[in-house]
């Protein structure tokens, strides 16, 4: 294998909980610091959440490993168990002695009796639960009957539940608002940055016994944005890439290896972890047709330019309706085959209203064309609602009504409502917005119009699709766990709070105060609450994110 050819001592991108290679980054120290202060004389009940691969188990492992003095420690890996069964791996992993036959009351008394003991002796016991977002309610509601197990001034039972941010949800249920309550510690783990990823790669090779630069800092930014910073994601990725580099006999990692192996290395998770990954693959696919539609376009227009424009419109205005099921299986992308990329488009002469008339399309296609613009296979089954069915995706719609200026800093792709003179309400695909003037999308290709025409026929009705990185849609007082983080780190990244600044659980004042500062320098409405227009500026726009095509002339 690799090896060798590297000089490595061992292979440094295993995916096991290795705790010789655990890097910690200053949000692993403070995730260690929480169980550790878990483990404390003043210790109680502790919840350490994080996305699937971020390192939750092998801060666990580095915290066994060190062998704490007066600790003992039960650990549950498999918390799908009844009451009875949990209680019972509890008593096995002490090593308590239950008397036959076994029920929930003997157990817990069993238990109770060698709390009192190990207390006496001065020593402390801690259980830790790893997955316990799979823990069944009725689990939980005996988790926190564990916790009553007392003196007079310490807590016989100390408890950590660690899990995936789902845990966060079931905690926030109202019939376990009790455990909840009786949490004394929380804290979300979040993926590595650009520069914790570099870090951690030259971390684990150093620990393989080479301080070679072996990866390219354009082959560590690569994978960082593949893997979105999950370390489990970049151990898989470095360890296929070095495969790669071996084979192909180069003793450096560049980026059309790393490119490759993290195509054939975690095949489809990029579309779980990095959502607009496949709009990169969609310009390679489609840069060729765009071409094709623009001359189309531009050689039909060049013979149609000059009809007769049709009577004033009608006064009428409808708003906008939400998008319509969908009635065949393939509509969604079927009739947006040909839909183009936002590309700068080539300077076209100025069309009418009664231009855009002859070129109507029913919402469905235009929708459909939308959606390719994001993704380059929608899975839509029939009669399936569009907007819910793209939120398994992580696409969301947005519907609202605004002015050119929204949509200049909203900066996505989105469907006008239109009132033509003759048709009267359409809708058309914007595709690019200058100061002046507009490129739809229509079925003759992209048409140019004037502003000051658009006026006429527009409502200020849009829709368009952003990418919602948060569980909730709305972050406010009532937030906490996974979205709370996410919005702690974008809010550093964009500059408006200093880096290493400590990741609250909640919403807090301080926080909600920034969110005023960024609303206030993005002109957005200034309430202090991250909703969906605050959402769509605080998210993550990777160079090939759907944009309008702006500062055309």
């Amino acid at each position: 294998m690799y090896t060798e050819y590297f000089q490595l001592r061992e292979m440094p991108f295993s995916i096991t909980p290795d705790p010789a290679y655990l890097y910690l980054s200053p949000r692993h120290q403070e995730a260690l610091g929480h169980l550790l202060y878990g483990t404390g004389q003043y210790g109680g009940f502790v919840q350490l959440t994080g996305e699937v691969g971020t390192g939750k188990t092998t801060i666990i492992r580095s915290l066994l490993d060190q062998k704490l003095p007066d600790v003992n420690v039960a650990m549950i890996h498999n918390p799908r168990q009844s009451e009875q069964e949990f209680v019972q791996s509890i008593c096995d992993e002490l090593h308590v002695v239950y008397p036959q036959p076994v029920s929930l009351k003997t157990l817990v008394d069993a238990l109770n009796e060698h709390l009192l003991r190990t207390h006496a002796a001065g020593r402390r016991t801690v259980l830790i639960i790893d997955e316990a977002q799979n823990l069944e309610p009725a689990v939980l509601e005996q988790v926190r009957l564990l916790t009553n197990l007392e003196t007079a001034k310490a807590k016989l039972l100390r408890i950590m539940l660690v899990g995936q941010p789902e845990l966060s949800a079931l905690l926030s249920r109202a019939d376990l608002r009790q455990l909840s309550s009786r949490i004394s510690a929380r804290y979300h783990l979040t993926p590595l940055s650009a520069q914790e990823t570099r870090e951690y790669i030259e971390h684990r090779l150093r620990i393989a016994g080479t301080r070679t630069d072996i990866f390219t800092p354009a082959a560590v930014e690569l994978i960082h944005r593949q893997a979105r910073g999950v370390p489990r994601l970049i151990n898989i990725i470095c360890d296929r890439a070095l495969l790669g580099a071996f084979s192909g006999r180069m003793r450096k990692v560049t980026t059309a290896i790393a490119r490759k192996a993290a195509r054939e290395a975690i095949g489809e998770l990029p579309l779980v972890f990095d959502p607009k990954a496949p709009l990169r693959w969609r310009w390679i696919e489609t840069a060729w047709l765009v071409v094709l539609v623009g001359c189309a376009a531009l050689f039909v227009y060049s013979f149609t330019r000059n009809e007769p424009i049709f009577a004033a419109r009608s006064e009428a205005r409808q708003p906008m309706p939400p998008p319509p099921p969908v009635e065949d299986s393939q509509a969604t992308s079927a009739d947006a085959v040909d839909a183009p990329a936002p590309l700068l488009m080539p300077r076209l002469p100025t069309a009418s209203l009664a231009d855009l008339s002859k070129t109507v399309q029913p919402l469905s296609v235009v929708m459909g064309r939308l959606i390719r613009l994001w993704t380059p296979r929608p899975s839509i089954a029939r009669g399936d609602d569009v907007c819910e069915a793209l939120q398994v995706t992580g696409l969301e719609c947005y519907r609202s009504a605004g002015n050119w200026a929204d949509l200049r800093q909203m900066n996505r792709p989105a469907i006008l409502a239109l009132t033509l003179p003759a048709e009267g309400l359409q809708h058309f695909l914007l595709l690019e917005l200058g100061q002046d003037h507009a490129v739809l999308d229509t079925v003759l290709g992209p048409m140019r119009l004037t502003l000051a025409e658009l006026e006429r026929a527009w409502s200020g009705e849009f829709l368009l699709l952003w990418r919602r990185e948060t569980h909730a849609i709305r972050i406010d007082e009532t937030a906490e766990g996974a979205d709370i983080a996410w919005l702690h780190q974008r809010l550093i990244e964009l500059d408006y709070l200093p880096a290493g600044d400590t990741t609250p659980v909640t919403l807090t004042p301080f926080l909600a105060e920034t969110v005023r500062r960024l609303q206030n320098d993005r002109s957005l409405s200034v309430d202090g609450i991250a909703g969906v227009r605050t959402l769509i500026e605080l998210g993550e726009e990777l160079p090939d994110t759907p944009k309008l095509g702006l500062g055309l002339p």
